[in-house]
């Protein structure tokens, strides 16, 4: 992949850019079998799922910087400024021809950008995810709520220039801190939630859900776990941290004997999402909000747990190795906490074990495994 931003000096996210892929995707491999080589057997380890190198990305987050005649939308330097990066080789083509027309309508509106070091103005981010059909969720992020009728005037703008626009709503982030978005959310189209179909199943993105951003290595990563719980074929499963419900919707539709599924998330619109899917889809799923790392009781033949970086923790692990499910499947965005996590749960084995290339271009990795109880002889 090149990158003319990367190679200007205006933009070094892409950490592994001078990296070949095929290299990137070596070197991540052997770094997290490495860190998990005490708890995984290298039998276990299953080819790598990789998926493109570029042009994988549904989601934009673009910081905004400038002046309210002339925006940015792309980056802050070093010195809190703006920098426009008006391409990037990361975003799905359809969300990078939705930029090309969404930057400059949303420049029209004459919102002023937030400027970190003197802490004033008002539009600090623009966050646009894009659907595989084409359709848009846009959120701006200010300071303040002053700014929302402008906005609002500004909607039939917007659609004009995209007319896959289907969400817009606007975040607020009042506090000066190295934070995204702040908890308050506004909406300001009808459809609150942005259809994403991977594969036979339409999950609901609103505003505030967490969702992957690499289409393709995301519907891969939910089809090796619906082939895992088929393997495995429980009665029941219970997802946590279930998000918007990849993991637990999958579980639904694999194969085998009919069987109960329930999903638990602290978000409550990820879980109203989950709800939606799963009538949508006439699956026997149900959703709760709740926060998993303070579970106690666990009554499910299989365990899905997809945690933050921090992993699932002391607490957590506990339960599982008291409650012993039979199958646990663990995803992991931090090789370095799964392998704390799986040392406080000495009563499984991994038999599974499959490196997800979820982001091209750094060191950022996704691993599953699938745990099974250890019987005593």
């Amino acid at each position: 992949m090149e990158c003319v931003h990367f190679d200007a000096g205006e933009c070094r996210s892409c950490t592994l850019m001078e990296v070949p892929h095929e290299r990137q995707v070596r070197d991540l491999e052997a770094q997290v079998r490495d860190v998990l080589a005490g708890v995984v057997a290298d039998s276990c380890w299953e080819a790598s799922f990789v998926g493109a190198e570029s042009a994988f990305r549904n989601k934009a987050k673009l910081a905004v910087g400038g002046t309210k005649e002339e925006p940015t939308f792309g980056i802050l330097d070093g010195d809190r400024r703006g920098v426009s990066l008006p391409e990037c080789g990361l975003y799905e083509p359809p969300l990078k021809a939705a930029l090309d027309t969404l930057v400059p309508a949303v420049a029209e509106l004459g919102l002023v950008p937030f400027d970190v070091r003197a802490r004033q103005g008002e539009l600090k981010h623009l966050i646009v995810t894009g659907a595989p059909a084409g359709e848009l969720m846009v959120r701006f992020v200010l300071r303040s709520p002053g700014q929302v009728p402008r906005i609002r005037r500004g909607l039939p703008a917007l659609r004009e220039a995209v007319p896959g626009l289907k969400v817009v709503s606007v975040n607020i982030q009042p506090e000066h801190k190295a934070v995204l978005e702040g908890e308050e959310e506004i909406g300001l189209t009808e459809e609150a939630s942005l259809p994403m179909t991977l594969d036979d199943i339409t999950f609901h993105l609103r505003p505030r859900s967490f969702f992957q951003t690499n289409t393709e290595v995301a519907a891969a990563l939910y089809r090796t776990a619906r082939t895992w719980v088929a393997e495995a074929d429980p009665a029941s499963v219970l997802d946590l941290y279930c998000g918007v419900g990849g993991f637990a919707l999958n579980a639904a539709l694999a194969p085998g004997r009919g069987r109960r599924v329930h999903g638990v998330e602290i978000a409550p619109d990820a879980v109203a999402s989950a709800q939606r899917s799963a009538a949508e889809g006439g699956l026997d799923a149900t959703f709760a909000v709740g926060d998993a790392r303070v579970l106690t009781e666990i009554d499910h033949e299989l365990v899905v747990v997809n945690p933050p970086r921090r992993g699932i923790g002391e607490d957590l692990c506990a339960a599982i190795e008291l409650a012993a499910p039979e199958h646990v499947v663990y995803s992991s965005c931090n090789s370095t906490t799964l392998a704390k996590d799986l040392a406080m749960v000495p009563g499984y084995r991994v038999v599974r074990a499959q490196l997800f290339h979820m982001f091209p271009q750094t060191e950022h990795h996704e691993v599953m495994l699938r745990l099974e109880r250890i019987r005593s002889r």
